[in-house]
């Protein structure tokens, strides 16, 4: 042993006799939890403590605050102490506690408990703002054919076959979109080959009804014509291809908007819509392709048909109500037409809004009255710009607001799943519109009007009933 020795006490706080030995080398580097122990070139001799060191403990209390604070049992804090390697030994000489699980309880008891807020989750359900927007023009921009071609028809068999076929359009369509969906979650090539079955054979049928009405003739083409289209634009919306369908009809588009600077003559009012007919056509041809060329899935099953019977249902109820408040306000059809887009926006906030009612509320009555304030929000949010709009347009706002109120109180209910009670509700709401007028019982309004309101009181209890239990939005 060479070089000095000496003999030094570890100071009053220790209970330590030391022998330091000079050493040339430099000290290594410790961690936090053994500053002031002895270095490398010590030789202790350690005496027996007779407690735990506070100082000691408190310092690592202070260090390790931040993760012990939320443990919820000294356990938690045993493993994090095990995790930042301290050994039996060091823990019995620098903090005087005779082992892991005595010194955790002490940093548990010492350091007082803080449960930190997880972060904000995302939204879900957050609407894409511009894709449902685009799809309400879309859905009111097949009216431009009707404006053009207006001087061409004949406003007695045409317009009976344009109506019949677009009742049987709207009910099949919305029994296939549904369908469709449901294959969609199987894989996109499923939902192709439903819609390449389901399109055309809804076409033909609303086709063959219209033929049925008039007898033939020229009408038919027509509402062939018509049948096509809503069928291809059908396909082209389920599988989100909006804006293909938007380019396909821009000839209608500008042929509608010169309309009041030019008398195009009955050849071009006739080869713009049909022009857009055929890109429309050729669009959902090119997707089907694309969409068929995925690869299929195998063991994939097939979902019953009677499945998506309630929807056609509702369609066609949907689609009568439409018809009987257009005979009396046309432009009341526009307006409600257009809405579609920010009504499927507000489904989507719903959905949204609901999901966060089930975070920030404990009790099932607390998410109940929640619900139903989300539920009265979203549809006043809907209603409210119909009422300025159909003013501007001169509809009846009586009218117009209770059958808005049943279409948009109905998808929400089928959105989540609930779809015999829109249906039925629904259809008892087109069946009593229309029969009233007949039976001499009240005017086609005054019917409408009070069926589709007595029809969306009957869906918010549904909807509140059904939607305001915490289990269909977890």
């Amino acid at each position: 042993m060479s070089g000095p020795m000496s003999l030094e006490p570890g100071g009053a706080e220790q209970d330590t006799l030391a022998l330091r030995l000079a050493d040339v080398r430099p000290p290594r580097r410790r961690p936090s939890w053994a500053r002031g122990a002895l270095d490398d070139t010590t030789l202790a001799i350690r005496l027996p403590r007779r407690g735990p060191d506070e100082a000691a403990v408190s310092e690592l209390a202070a260090e390790l605050a931040d993760r012990v604070g939320p443990a919820v049992h000294p356990y938690e804090v045993a493993a994090l102490l095990e995790a930042e390697g301290l050994s039996a030994s060091l823990i019995k000489e620098r903090y005087g506690h005779p082992n892991l699980f005595s010194l955790a309880a002490a940093l548990y008891e010492q350091v007082p408990r803080t449960f930190p807020q997880p972060a904000p989750a995302a939204d879900p359900w957050r609407p894409d703002t511009v894709r449902c927007l685009l799809r309400g023009v879309l859905f009111a921009l097949p009216g431009l054919a009707y404006v053009l071609t207006a001087p061409l028809w004949n406003t007695g068999s045409d317009v009976r076959a344009l109506i019949v076929a677009g009742l049987v359009s709207w009910a099949w369509g919305q029994a296939l979109g549904h369908r469709a969906h449901l294959r969609m979650a199987t894989g996109r090539r499923e939902a192709g080959r439903t819609l390449l079955a389901g399109a055309p054979a809804g076409a033909a049928l609303a086709t063959a009804a219209a033929a049925l009405t008039t007898g033939g003739g020229p009408a038919t083409l027509v509402a062939a014509a018509q049948s096509a289209y809503l069928a291809a634009a059908g396909v082209l919306l389920v599988l989100a291809r909006e804006r293909l369908l938007l380019a396909a009809l821009t000839p209608l588009i500008a042929g509608a908007a010169a309309l009041p600077w030019w008398e195009p003559g009955t050849l071009i009012r006739a080869g713009l819509p049909l022009l857009a007919l055929l890109a429309t056509l050729a669009v959902t041809a090119h997707v089907l392709r694309t969409a068929l060329a995925v690869p299929a899935v195998p063991g994939a099953t097939r979902p019953r048909p009677h499945w998506s019977l309630p929807y056609g249902l509702f369609g066609l109820a949907a689609a009568t109500m439409v018809l009987l408040e257009g005979r009396q306000e046309p432009y009341a059809v526009i307006v409600l037409t257009v809405s579609m887009g920010p009504a499927e926006w507000l489904l989507y906030r719903y959905r949204g809004l609901s999901v966060a009612a089930l975070r920030a509320t404990a009790t099932p009555a607390a998410f109940l009255l929640r619900s139903a304030g989300i539920l009265g929000l979203c549809l006043l949010g809907y209603l409210l710009p119909l009422l300025p709009a159909a003013l501007l347009t001169g509809a009846d706002p009586v009218t117009l607001l209770p059958l808005a109120a049943t279409l948009w109180t109905a998808l929400l209910l089928q959105a989540f799943g609930a779809a015999w009670p829109p249906a039925v509700i629904s259809l008892t709401a087109a069946a009593c519109a229309t029969a009233a007028p007949l039976l001499g019982l009240s005017g086609d309004a005054v019917a409408l009007a009070l069926s589709c309101g007595a029809a969306t009181g009957c869906l918010v209890a549904c909807a509140l009933w059904l939607l305001g239990r915490p289990a269909p939005h977890a």
